[in-house]
């Protein structure tokens, strides 16, 4: 079936000394995977290799099959030009890992309009901006929403958190939690948007103790999930 979407690559991995397999994340189909063969060879093809960079933003046309095989793509065109996000170390590090959390956490081959559009709208918000350092706490706390186990806060002044059940409570839980500082920095990220991130002033071990009480709480919440390599990156960056 041939079929048009919008797409947003998460993954390309080299195949054979031509092709590549990509994953994208898409409007229409959620998950796809598609053999784009020949595309590394010399010679220029209609689909460039520059296309199925992490998070670059496509229209594409697509032969997609239901059955869980490799799709293939017939037409792509970028559709959103990033200004910075692949000249700025910083920027390019935070799409790295960005890229790889979504590929180790997007799974369904469903549409999820919303999932989609926030995606694709905070990469473009980090392209356009610069004070970004807190940009990847804010999305993967967010992306929770998406996932299923968004932190319910259902206590004014709670004592710990528990990562198991992803819950604010008084009572110390029996496995996983935070409190204290931890608790503070925490409730602290909760409810910050993009166009309120300057309003988070971190020093740098603040923010590595966020990210990995966010990395954990991943862990405890989706089967198979492992941090992503690219995680001591971003930890150097912003270290």
């Amino acid at each position: 079936m041939i079929s048009a979407t919008k797409a947003i690559v998460i993954n390309s991995l080299k195949y054979g000394d031509t092709s590549l397999i990509v994953t994208c994340y898409t409007l229409e189909l959620g998950v796809k995977r598609y053999m784009v063969k020949g595309i590394l060879k010399a010679k220029s093809r209609t689909l460039k290799r520059a296309y199925f960079q992490p998070l670059t933003q496509l229209d594409l046309v697509g032969y997609h099959n239901n059955k869980g095989n490799l799709n293939t793509i017939k037409e792509a065109a970028v559709n959103y030009h990033y200004k910075t996000l692949a000249t700025q170390i910083t920027k390019q590090t935070i799409s790295f890992f960005i890229a790889d959390m979504l590929n180790a956490t997007l799974r369904e081959e469903e549409a999820n309009h919303g999932l989609f559009e926030f995606i694709v709208t905070a990469m473009q918000w980090v392209d356009l901006h610069d004070d970004v350092a807190n940009f990847h706490l804010v999305f993967l706390l967010n992306l929770t929403k998406f996932l299923g186990f968004y932190p319910v806060s259902n206590l004014e002044h709670p004592s710990y958190f528990d990562l198991n059940e992803g819950l604010f409570t008084d009572t110390v839980p029996p496995y996983y939690f935070i409190t204290d500082d931890k608790l503070k920095l925490f409730i602290g990220l909760l409810g910050i948007k993009f166009d309120t991130l300057t309003e988070m002033k971190l020093n740098a071990g603040q923010r590595h103790e966020l990210l990995s009480i966010l990395i954990k709480y991943f862990e405890l919440h989706l089967e198979g999930f492992k941090e992503p390599k690219s995680l001591a990156i971003l930890k150097t960056i912003f270290s």
